[in-house]
């Protein structure tokens, strides 16, 4: 049989993955607006916890944040046991345990509960993250992986859009069956999460290899290319042992590059419903969350447009560092804006920046590692940045109490956005940086 000529070869490819994104991106977004629901809702639920079960601020903004603790530590282990085993049925693992741990939520008693709880659902949703970027890349080629992970990122915004009214809505079912607003809340959307794992182990498919649901054709294409990615990465030092890969400077560095971009996210999201209840003059519920989801609306745009305009230009990291300055600018304005109007139109600005900026970003780490140490290094770079959703409610909380000023820590998160594009921009230097040591050292497969 005669082997398919370049052009063909590439019209296998796009075919490949155009029917990959048809199959997986849809359900892995479905999986992430679930997780970020179960993982944000308690911004929604901070006011009835106060004054249901005496939740002060500062004990909300520990256990909020301790949800990354139990991420960070858990998140390389979950990743190298979903790089063994397979996808399909670690991402069903993740999901299922999630549930419940959210679930159990309405039971919360006091702030040792809230805390535990928090850090267990950390633990439980250890891995989905990375392990979905870690996916990605068995499935689709690095120059679609922007485009692919925008995709999937989408589900940042659309879990805002959805969360706020639904969040709300479900809030003002207070007394409803004899429960409290936070505890259908918690009830619901944790339930949710126990479903959509289940239906993973039908869905999800582990490789391109193993897809009844793909022409043989179009996997031997893909099959080429991804090992063309793979060798391209092994020319500059990305063959490294993954637990090599966790010592690695470059590692550390995206690492600290992630923190400042999730502490944004985080220090924004948490308090968002708070904040815009303060802007308008109404109590948190449907109308406030209806208001919240106007940011997520605009974001959801951008992401859909600026990863295929970076793929295009191969200009990632440049864009993702702009985002990143945007966001600063917007959280600031948002903290001494005077005009309703203003306030929100600040926040647009900021959920954009911060969104848009993510799949730019985790296209980077993917041109220096590969196979098991990109695992490693997915879980450690995401589980040691997510701790900036530990980091920024604290530190807000500190800045506004240190200084006697609600602005206080909107400003000193928006300079930690500003440093993160300034750490973005100079991971160019990486790019004729010397080859690693451990470079030749190779990782299993």
């Amino acid at each position: 049989m005669t082997p398919p000529s370049p052009s063909e070869q590439t019209a296998l490819v796009d075919s490949a993955v155009r029917r990959s994104v048809k199959r997986l991106i849809p359900f892995l977004l479905l999986m992430y607006v679930i997780a970020f629901l179960d993982r944000s809702n308690v911004g929604f639920a901070k006011e009835e916890l106060e004054v249901s079960i005496g939740l002060s601020a500062a004990a909300y903004a520990f256990g909020a944040g301790l949800f990354f603790v139990g991420y960070a530590v858990f998140e390389v282990p979950s990743n190298l046991i979903m790089h063994r085993v397979g996808a399909r049925w670690w991402m069903a693992r993740i999901m299922v345990t999630w549930g419940v741990v959210a679930t159990a939520f309405m039971f919360v008693q006091g702030e040792f509960m809230f805390y535990v709880l928090r850090f267990l659902l950390g633990v439980c949703e250890a891995g989905f993250f990375p392990g979905v970027l870690l996916y990605l890349t068995y499935w689709f080629p690095e120059s679609r992986r922007a485009f692919a992970t925008g995709l999937f990122q989408m589900g940042l915004p659309l879990a805002n859009i959805v969360g706020g009214p639904l969040s709300g809505g479900l809030l003002e079912l207070d007394g409803f069956g004899g429960l409290a607003g936070y505890q259908w809340l918690f009830m619901v959307e944790g339930l949710v999460a126990v479903v959509v794992g289940v239906i993973a182990l039908f869905v999800l498919t582990d490789r391109p290899e193993t897809a009844r649901w793909m022409p043989a054709e179009e996997k031997a294409a893909l099959a080429a290319r991804l090992a063309e990615d793979d060798a391209a990465r092994g020319e500059t030092g990305g063959h490294l042992g993954w637990g090599k890969a966790l010592l690695n400077p470059r590692v550390l560095y995206f690492a600290l590059v992630c923190l400042c971009i999730q502490a944004a996210v985080y220090g924004l999201t948490f308090f968002l419903p708070t904040q815009v209840s303060a802007i308008t003059g109404r109590e948190v519920g449907f109308q406030v969350g209806l208001l919240t989801s106007i940011p997520w609306v605009c974001a959801l745009v951008t992401i859909a447009v600026v990863p295929r305009f970076a793929d295009r230009h191969r200009r990632h990291r440049e864009v993702g560092a702009a985002l990143l300055v945007l966001s600063g600018a917007g959280i600031a304005v948002s903290a001494v804006a005077q005009n309703a109007l203003v306030a929100m139109l600040a926040l647009c600005v900021a959920a954009v920046g911060f969104v848009t900026c993510q799949p730019l970003f985790w296209t980077l780490p993917t041109r220096y590692l590969s196979g098991a140490a990109l695992a490693a290094g997915f879980g450690l770079i995401n589980g040691l940045g997510n701790l900036g959703g530990f980091v920024a409610p604290n530190i807000r909380v500190w800045a506004e109490e240190t200084f006697d000023s609600t602005t206080a820590g909107l400003f000193v998160l928006g300079g930690i956005a500003v440093l993160g594009a300034v750490l973005l921009l100079a991971t160019k230097l990486m790019a004729t940086a010397p080859q690693d040591e451990a470079a030749p050292v190779a990782a299993t497969r």
